[in-house]
């Protein structure tokens, strides 16, 4: 069985009604990042940060999906459409305030002939932590206690700076929402904070949206202020407490990007030696959402697990491995290694201080040893390249033996070449295997060998100069060298008695 790490889109659970809309504002520019990239399409964990927070709202399950761009639209489109193609976009030309955004993206939808009606939640593109448990209790509530809109708030260990949740005592009723700066003394002393998230009636939201106002220092229209048109207005503003207020954290530097990896990636960890795989050193092992384990699968220290790589059961991964797109059977153990889109067998051994390139197919009990590079190489099962050798383009049968320090000549300036090796070959050290070549089944090559043409199965090629030596050379040509008197040392000892 499988382990998978969470954050893969899910369904509804039963009972649970599908929202109308999850409508994602990332419209803003994100200034204090200080980068070219835009905010949201920074990553973390193997996503973007919209990404966690596209796959987050899926879980929701909603009929509509409608993510509000406006700087570097075409950019964050482009990524949206890779991610994720049925989300639909609404540009913000303007950053005019977040109620602006949501009425940008509730028009994208009524453009299309769309009829809301239910609830439409509101999340924000730059807060990857951010939960489908977490939203769906969100949805819940909102559904359950009758509000007319929902807040999704957190009890924080300091709320400075935020906004503070006020209730009524004795409802439980959010009667406003108060920001730091015009807070009293008393409601500065409440821990629970607004996360930005909301869940509203679909119909009320869009006649609240209209009544607006902008005369405020920012001249924008605030989302917020839907929440006091609706409760002077007689409807129920109500809340749901995030369980961990971890998740409604946003993302507003790198420093609070570098923050968010290390909770995701602690989170990913923790479930994953939940369901039975161990991990020697969180603290120093980094993983993506995509990544999949089996239980019993073992993860050493340094080890960076990318992508769709996958662990299987009594697989042994690291010290200071980096796995991209990778998967490892069970029994195989890899160490000290990159590789990148490879698939390592059953039992197979990698490292230490082996580079596994795209196309690399280990075979179950193959080795591929110290230093060793592969590219586009299939070996077959129980094959080694023990140590100190390129293979590149190439097929290994089973049960063969590459020597030490060999080559697969596979580039000949213009084009690769392909080089087959046989079942049960045996090839000696310091081999260049020039391709295209093949290495019938049983053959061996001697050591010092430049291979360039087809080897019989069964047959030995020998393919390298005959030795000459040439006797004085170094009293000739050193005359007087270190070399020279310890060769003349050499000659000059006696012959002892047999």
């Amino acid at each position: 069985m499988s382990a998978n790490l969470p954050r893969d889109v899910g369904t509804a659970r039963k009972g649970d009604i599908p929202p109308a809309a999850v409508v994602v504002l990332a419209a803003g520019e994100g200034t204090r990042m200080k980068s070219t990239t835009p905010k949201v399409l920074h990553a973390i964990c193997g996503r973007s940060l919209i990404g966690h927070v596209v796959a987050a709202s899926r879980e929701l399950t909603p009929e509509h999906l409608v993510v509000v761009v406006g700087h570097a639209r075409d950019q964050v489109r482009g990524h949206l459409a890779e991610i994720d193609p049925d989300v639909r976009t609404a540009v913000q030309h303007e950053q005019n305030g977040t109620g602006h955004a949501v009425r940008m993206g509730l028009d994208e939808l009524r453009a299309s002939g769309t009829a809301l009606d239910g609830t439409v939640v509101v999340v924000c593109g730059d807060t990857p932590l951010l939960t489908g448990a977490t939203l769906r209790a969100l949805a819940r509530t909102h559904a359950t206690d009758g509000n007319a809109v929902t807040v999704l708030t957190a009890e924080v260990p300091d709320a400075t700076g935020y906004g503070r949740i006020v209730r009524d005592a004795a409802s439980g009723a959010v009667t406003a929402i108060v920001e730091h700066k015009d807070a009293s003394d008393s409601e500065r002393a409440i821990r629970e904070i607004n996360s930005g998230v909301f869940a509203f009636d679909a119909q009320l939201l869009t006649d609240a949206l209209g009544k607006v106002r902008t005369d405020n220092s920012q001249g924008e229209e605030y989302l917020t202020d839907v929440l006091g048109i609706l409760r002077e207005a007689g409807h129920r503003v109500g809340a749901s407490v995030a369980a961990d207020h971890h998740e409604i954290v946003g993302i507003n530097n790198r420093v609070q990007l570098a923050e968010a990896r290390k909770l995701l990636n602690e989170r990913l960890l923790r479930e994953a030696m939940l369901s039975g795989v161990t991990v020697v050193d969180p603290a120093s092992t980094w993983v993506d959402v995509t990544v999949t384990f089996e239980p019993d699968a073992l993860v050493h220290p340094g080890t960076q697990l990318i992508g769709a790589t996958h662990v299987a059961a009594h697989a042994e991964v690291g010290p200071h491995t980096r796995l991209t797109n990778t998967t490892v059977d069970t029994g195989a153990t890899v160490s000290n290694t990159v590789a990148d889109g490879a698939r390592i067998g059953a039992g197979a051994t990698v490292g230490p201080y082996a580079y596994l390139r795209p196309g690399t197919d280990l075979g179950p009990k193959s080795k591929a040893g110290a230093y060793v590079e592969m590219k586009n190489a299939q070996v077959g099962e129980g094959s080694k390249v023990p140590h100190l050798s390129y293979v590149g383009d190439a097929t290994i049968g089973e049960y063969s033996n590459i020597g030490a320090a060999s080559v697969f000549v596979n580039y000949d300036g213009e084009k690769k070449h392909h080089t087959t090796v046989g079942s049960h070959c045996r090839t000696g050290s310091d081999n260049m295997f020039v391709a295209p070549v093949t290495i019938g089944d049983g053959a061996y090559t001697a050591a010092g060998s430049v291979i360039t043409k087809n080897v019989p199965p069964g047959s030995l090629a020998v393919a390298r100069g005959q030795q000459r030596n040439i006797e004085g050379w170094v009293a000739r040509k050193r005359p007087g060298s270190a070399a020279a008197q310890a060769a003349q040392a050499t000659a000059q000892e006696p012959e002892s008695d047999q």
